[in-house]
């Protein structure tokens, strides 16, 4: 466990700090902020199209080959974007988008070695650990980008990026080379992972939620007349929080209900406290709801991935976890983009509650869907 997190560490740090670098990176040019937007755009397609394509194409029994080969091109296309960050937007973009797209694969490949060998129970608390890891991740790389961007070099954060996935691209060989290829029945890898498309709706639901707290929350606290000074401290709460209910989630074992049941539960309360955090008009109630919805919001990540080990045979573990998370990261671009037609011509607590609704459609798509596939 020990040298798979730091190898996930290796691997994800540089994604939660991407999109902040990027901007950070290009923002002393004429129209830099443009120029960074379009390029966060880039990386983050870049992302959906590499894991759609990428991670189904994992084979499980020489999986590190193909992981080791999208790190260490990763990690060349962050050095590309942190040495030359003058050079023309399309070359950047170019780039950014191969920075997305090359170790795409690596969260579900990760996932699956670190998974694959374990019985259910242990499962639950290896997810749970990883849960709690990605939310630390998430919680440290503004901070982390903001600092050496701000205090050091506009680029020095892409060149961190580019250092630490080419740790993980090292680290790959004190890894399994890969895992079990059994448990497949006969049918083709596409209808495979078909089965599971109400859970991709629910992991999709999760992350337009979390669009809705990291992009509009600034706009909406000055809303209120409340400083935007407190989007920092309040994110990390909100990352804090999601990091102690996965361990509380994992230190259980078992929760009353089916998996599924579970995590549109949890969907709902964390809808519940976002609707809250729309509506309120203090900071100590924003400040509450914000870090009430992180303990839920780990929940939902945990039983999305247990629910698909429950539904898939092991042999599509890998693929599934990858199509999950091109599956959020559309859910998160979906949100940020009604966000942001919505600011246009209303406040910003309307556009937090358009989003609430957006996700409640999913939510009822993923019942509905759930019902049919049983």
């Amino acid at each position: 466990m020990l040298a798979w997190a730091l190898v996930a560490i290796g691997a994800r740090l540089p994604v939660a700090m991407a999109p902040l670098a990027l901007v950070f990176a290009v923002r002393e040019r004429p129209g830099g902020y443009a120029t960074g937007a379009g390029l966060g755009a880039a990386y983050v397609i870049g992302e959906v199209v590499g894991a759609a394509l990428l991670g189904p194409r994992l084979r499980p029994e020489r999986a590190r080959g193909a992981l080791v080969a999208g790190l260490a091109t990763g990690a060349v296309a962050f050095a590309g974007l942190g040495l030359a960050p003058q050079a023309h937007p399309l070359v950047l973009g170019a780039l950014a988008l191969l920075a997305g797209a090359a170790p795409a694969a690596a969260p579900g490949g990760l996932r699956a070695l670190l998974t694959s060998p374990l019985p259910p129970a242990l499962a639950v608390k290896a997810l749970s650990a990883e849960a709690m890891l990605t939310y630390g991740v998430w919680a440290a790389a503004p901070a982390l980008t903001g600092v050496l961007a701000l205090n050091v070099a506009p680029a020095l954060p892409l060149l961190l990026a580019a250092a630490l996935m080419a740790s993980a691209t090292a680290g790959m060989w004190t890894l399994p080379a890969g895992w079990a290829a059994h448990g497949g029945d006969g049918t083709s890898l596409a209808r495979t992972l078909a089965r599971a498309w109400p859970i991709y709706v629910t992991g999709a639901a999760a992350m337009s939620l979390l669009a809705l707290a990291e992009l509009v929350l600034p706009a909406l606290l000055e809303q209120r007349g409340i400083g935007v000074g407190w989007t920092g401290p309040l994110l990390a709460g909100f990352a804090v929080t999601s990091a102690a209910g996965a361990g509380l989630y994992g230190l259980r074992g078992a929760w009353p209900g089916s998996l599924r049941a579970q995590s549109l539960v949890l969907l709902l309360a964390v809808t519940g406290c976002v609707t809250v955090v729309a509506t309120a008009g203090s900071l100590p109630w924003i400040a509450g709801a914000l870090l009430a919805a992180g303990l839920p919001q780990s929940g939902v990540q945990v039983t999305r991935t247990l629910s698909l080990r429950e539904t898939l045979p092991p042999s599509a573990h890998a693929a599934a976890y990858s199509v999950m998370y091109a599956a959020v990261g559309i859910g998160y671009t979906a949100s940020a983009a009604l966000a942001g037609a919505v600011q246009a011509v209303a406040p910003p607590s309307v556009a937090v509650l358009a989003g609430v609704g957006l996700t409640l459609l999913l939510v009822a798509a993923s019942a509905v869907g759930d019902r049919r596939v049983a």
